[in-house]
């Protein structure tokens, strides 16, 4: 059951697609409430101007969601804050990222999920003020208000799913391994990178190109210098099987004599001040507009910038910068040097370095630049921190609009830093500007669950790190848990310690372990279609799945990837092991490559496992199954016609596979299954067109 509440004159965010009707409304200035109005809304309390609202939280109660945030699977216990923010550093003292998620699920005496769909910032204290309370609030009027009830927490994130729409669906090219890094200059770097992969057979489907390959940092532009003939050095990696990903950021340059810099001041799409002249901040160019993406005619201009590059044959995308981020703004930046020119001469003490340093430090993502500029909406003028969270959205979505109208039968691949519930429709999201320390490997883990709750399934982290110097042994540990997250992409930034797998001596273990992804992309691949067709989630805590263990609501460090397998990975460094709890019997397969492996059969409860660097946990239910095939160099070299299975035959084990052409726009659930059941006796059937070969392993 869904109850919809509306307070105020909300800005329309297009994040629920499913008609909802009303179960009530206030609006404070009329100081009066429609039937059912704040007296009717179950679970908690309202402050009299509507704003804020607050339920207690019993001994036991779980806060799951909020998607991309730090800390634990369960939210109990911080503050969290909707207010997408360019913040590199996720440490536990962190309350907001680079998504505004505004989705919740209290688990526990009583089971109910939340949704505030706001433009503007909304705060989230979920025990941190008082332990044993909940409250929101938000920043000004105007939201939509739902609760949904239901008799799991996963059926309420179904319920969810269905009113927000259909997650995103990438090519099968996209859930390949990807090399990345800020730094690769030239179309020699690339070729690097490529060469070596293939001359060590380690496998490889896309490189990201990160903004060194633009003229001068401008969107939708190539640096003739280093890539002579982009449309010819594209097909030339065709042909080694690789998929280039560029770089488009928020930011577009002022200069003149750029196209997209002068169509879009002579057609007035980017954004304004408040005296109607185009905004300026300072990004990666230099001087830049922001397209108004809030603006559907803008969004639609900007969109159909991405045909440059899709004519010279690219199929996949990541947006960047796109909380937006600002460097600086000329006016703010005059404040700073005036004020940091005052103290020249001056005894500095402590307080006046403090003040010097939070002046300096002022410059970057200054909350009151927010305020200097405005979107012209569908619902008139609006100022742009009132709406800030939806930018990264609407970018995304410009892009997304823009390929059902540039390719309508191709999926082309897209995600983005910034986003708000409603772009998972239009695309994935990596999660953000992370480090080499082995705790991001944990925070990768713990981040998808509420991501996947909240629509966005195609989703990874920078593996290895994208900040700091990452080590050998970190790195294979991060992989090991990239196998299973739908964008394994290992990232870096410039200044950083190279990170590609050929920087390291163990060129077997890495081509082993990246191996396995290829080895376990049938299952992965059939897991994420079938999630996303039926408005699921793909990782799971185990108190999703076991609801009634209690000690499984208190695991924060092993998931559920999809229906058949639980994973655990190693986040220590040093670690040949780790402890594991097991709410059922289970048979633990350890994998050190496609044809290296061994198993064995555990009971349920606590158990430590061991584990070396080489060594991958993979968990298999009672009465489930793994398709596995034998791997290859590129997505499209894995043989999918012959399937070998892990399996934990107890009586009958049936498994659904889903497989289609990887890259139609359009997907049918029914029709591209097979059945594969295997019987006690190790006797396997196939069932549907075109069934795989199987046999256990």
């Amino acid at each position: 059951m869904i109850q919809k509440y509306r307070f105020g004159c909300p800005f329309e965010t297009e994040a629920v697609t499913e008609t909802v009707p009303c179960t009530g409304t206030y609006d404070r200035h009329e100081q009066e409430s429609a039937a059912g109005g704040l007296d009717g809304i179950p679970y908690f309390s309202m402050s009299e101007d509507g704003r804020e609202f607050s339920c207690p939280l019993e001994d036991g109660d779980a806060v799951y969601g909020l998607g991309e945030n730090v800390r634990g699977i369960n939210k109990r216990g911080w503050k969290y804050v909707s207010s997408c923010i360019d913040g590199s550093r996720h440490l536990e003292s962190r309350h907001s990222l680079y998504g505004a998620h505004n989705f919740f699920v209290v688990d526990g005496h009583r089971r109910f999920g939340v949704f505030v769909d706001a433009a503007q910032k909304v705060e989230f204290d979920l025990g941190y003020t008082d332990r044993r309370r909940l409250s929101v609030k938000v920043e000004e009027d105007g939201f939509v208000l739902y609760i949904l009830e239901n008799d799991s927490v996963r059926e309420i994130v179904r319920e969810f799913r269905r009113m927000i729409g259909r997650s995103y669906i990438p090519p099968r090219w996209a859930f390949g391994y990807c090399q990345s890094r800020w730094g690769y200059k030239s179309a020699e770097d690339i070729e690097e990178v490529v060469r070596r992969h293939r001359e060590d057979h380690v496998p490889l489907d896309s490189v990201c190109m990160d903004i060194d390959y633009m003229e001068r940092y401008k969107d939708f532009t190539v640096d003739s210098r280093r890539f002579p003939d982009f449309a010819e050095f594209v097909r030339k990696m065709r042909k080694e099987h690789i998929h280039l990903v560029p770089i488009i950021d928020a930011g577009v340059k002022v200069e003149e004599g750029y196209p997209v810099y002068e169509e879009g001041v002579e057609k007035g799409y980017f954004c304004k001040r408040e005296d109607g002249s185009d905004f300026v901040c300072g990004v990666w160019p230099g001087r830049v507009h922001f397209p108004d993406v809030l603006n559907p005619k803008a969004r639609e201009w900007f969109g159909g910038w991405y045909h440059v590059l899709l004519d010279q044959g690219i199929e996949g995308f990541w947006n960047d910068m796109n909380e937006p981020a600002i460097f600086y703004t000329e006016d703010h930046l005059e404040e700073v040097f005036d004020k940091l020119e005052a103290y020249r001469g001056t005894n500095i003490g402590i307080d006046e370095f403090f003040d010097w340093q939070k002046t300096a430090e002022s410059v970057d993502n200054y909350p009151d630049d927010y305020k200097k500029f405005y979107h012209q909406s569908p619902a008139g003028r609006i100022r742009h921190d009132k709406v800030h969270n939806l930018f990264g959205y609407n970018m995304t979505r410009a892009a997304g609009e823009a390929f059902e109208r540039l390719e309508p039968d191709k999926r082309i691949l897209i995600y983005s830093r910034s986003s708000y519930i409603g772009m998972h429709r239009y695309g994935g999201i990596w999660m953000g500007d992370n480090h080499s320390w082995w705790s991001h490997i944990l925070l990768n883990l713990q981040m998808l669950p509420g991501l996947n709750m909240c629509g966005f399934l195609y989703t990874g982290a920078d593996l290895g790190g994208f900040g700091e110097d990452t080590t050998e042994d970190l790195l294979i540990r991060w992989l090991e848990l990239g196998i299973f997250t739908p964008l394994m992409r290992n990232h870096s930034a410039m200044g950083t310690r190279r990170q590609e797998y050929y920087q390291f001596g163990d060129t077997e273990t890495f081509r082993n372990v990246i191996g396995l992804r290829y080895g376990l992309l049938p299952y992965l691949y059939s897991e994420f279609m079938k999630a996303a067709l039926a408005d699921d989630m793909m990782f799971l805590p185990l108190a999703f799945v076991y609801p009634e263990d209690p000690e499984a609501a208190g695991v924060e460090d092993q998931l559920m990837a999809g229906e058949s397998m639980m994973i655990a990975p190693v986040y220590r460094q040093n670690a040949s092991g780790r402890y594991v709890y097991l709410p059922e019997e289970m048979k633990l397969y350890r994998l050190r490559s496609v044809d290296d492996m061994d198993e064995e059969v555990l009971h349920a409860g606590h158990h430590y496992v061991k584990a070396e660097l080489n060594e991958v946990l993979v968990f298999i239910r009672p009465d489930h199954l793994v398709p596995m095939s034998r791997g290859g160099e590129w997505e499209a070299g894995t043989d999918s016609s012959r399937l070998r299975l892990l399996h934990f035959v107890k009586d009958q084990a049936v498994y659904d596979l889903y497989n289609d052409d990887g890259y139609s726009r359009k997907v049918d659930l029914e029709q591209s299954l097979t059945r594969i059941t295997v019987e006690r006796d190790g006797t396997v059937r196939t069932e549907g067109a075109e069934a795989p070969e199987c046999r256990l392993i």
